[in-house]
């Protein structure tokens, strides 16, 4: 085996700025891709690591483990025995873990000649789609219509709007602007990013009511369940939670609520594919809704979130995040119709072009 890990910042045209209420204004993505060669096969891994704002880990340290971790694997072991000793590893931190877990599911799935999807117990289809929504990020108004407008006319009409980022009643006016704009043609969903009070949160939402939002994700902040409880009982609407997904405990406690509280599942969160699939196998037997989605991401995160999607069903699914980059690493995802698709050949179905990011550091046996 071997490997190589790659660095590129990858920028969104058309003027788009990823602006959230957690975030600030972000100019591009930082990402790391890890490449695997065994034999004749290749597979491919990415994660994105300017996201200190969701899990506290900075850029520099998420590079610093990930170099850690490569730099201690056996390369001479084949894919599968790779795969399982990154299962049994506590030390690894989530993003470094779903870096190296997406390139060995884009490996063995191609060895084996078939999907990422079909892998993990979905169907062999002719092509592998999902349904995804399209988010609303912080924005002047005019810009903000006008992006809603481009969305609805490419036939995306399920749209997620950012709140929080300053006053709730700009954030009402906007989404009382998309229902005179497009009635009930569109999911409206918004997402505070942790933003409210518990009593903000619980005036907000019975303001929110009116609209028949699809649900409200993470009203407040994460870390205190007994809230988050107290709020998905009493609450009108929805309640989905994201931030405050990152463990199986978290899960464990979304299960409790009984169907108050939704979950939000990224892979970069819970560590890629492998967990993300236990948890997904975890709601789904317990009757609770819950979405697949990513942060914004490029091609092969989004595909290793599509492929999961394809095998799980969730009832929703957050799959825009390499909608427009410009200088994409990996090609072969098309957005259009409402949906994300790839090619359904084998793995991941992407190719990955090493000319359009740096290269870190070389592995091998």
């Amino acid at each position: 085996m071997r490997a190589s890990l790659h660095r590129a910042m990858l920028r969104y045209g058309g003027g788009l700025l990823l602006h959230t209420a957690s975030s600030g204004p972000v100019g591009g993505l930082d990402t790391l891709y890890l490449r695997l060669e065994h034999g004749q096969h290749t597979g491919i891994g990415e994660v994105r690591i300017n996201i200190a704002y969701l899990n506290g880990i900075s850029p520099g340290t998420c590079l610093e483990k990930a170099l850690s971790v490569l730099g201690g694997m056996d390369w001479s072991m084949d894919p599968a025995a790779m795969q399982a000793e990154l299962a049994a590893r506590a030390d690894v931190i989530a993003p470094v873990r779903m870096l190296i877990d997406i390139a060995l599911h884009d490996l063995i799935a191609r060895e084996k000649g078939v999907t990422v999807s079909a892998m993990l117990g979905g169907s062999a289809a002719p092509i592998v789609r999902y349904a995804t929504n399209q988010t609303l990020f912080i924005s002047s108004t005019e810009w903000f219509l006008a992006q809603a407008e481009t969305y609805v006319t490419r036939g995306f009409r399920d749209l997620k709007v950012r709140v929080g980022g300053g006053d709730f009643a700009e954030d009402v006016a906007r989404l009382a602007a998309l229902r005179d704009r497009f009635g009930d043609a569109v999911k409206l969903a918004i997402d505070a990013n942790g933003s409210w009070s518990e009593a903000e949160a619980t005036a907000n939402l019975q303001t929110l009511a009116r609209f028949g939002l699809a649900y409200v994700e993470q009203p407040v902040a994460s870390g205190d369940w007994d809230m988050l409880n107290r709020l998905g009982e009493a609450s009108p609407l929805p309640l989905m939670l994201d931030e405050s997904v990152a463990t199986s405990a978290d899960i464990d406690a979304i299960v409790a609520a009984k169907g108050h509280l939704w979950a939000h599942l990224k892979l970069v969160k819970l560590g890629g594919i492998a967990a993300s699939l236990t948890a997904a196998k975890r709601l789904s037997g317990a009757n609770i809704p819950f979405m697949v989605g990513q942060m914004n991401e490029g091609a092969v995160a989004t595909a290793a979130a599509l492929h999961l999607s394809c095998a799980v069903g969730p009832r929703f699914a957050e799959l825009y995040g390499a909608d427009g980059l410009e200088n994409d690493a990996a090609n072969g995802l098309v957005y259009r119709d409402g949906g994300v698709e790839g090619p359904a050949t084998t793995g991941l179905g992407l190719e990955f072009d090493a000319s359009k990011a740096h290269l870190v550091k070389e592995f091998e046996a």
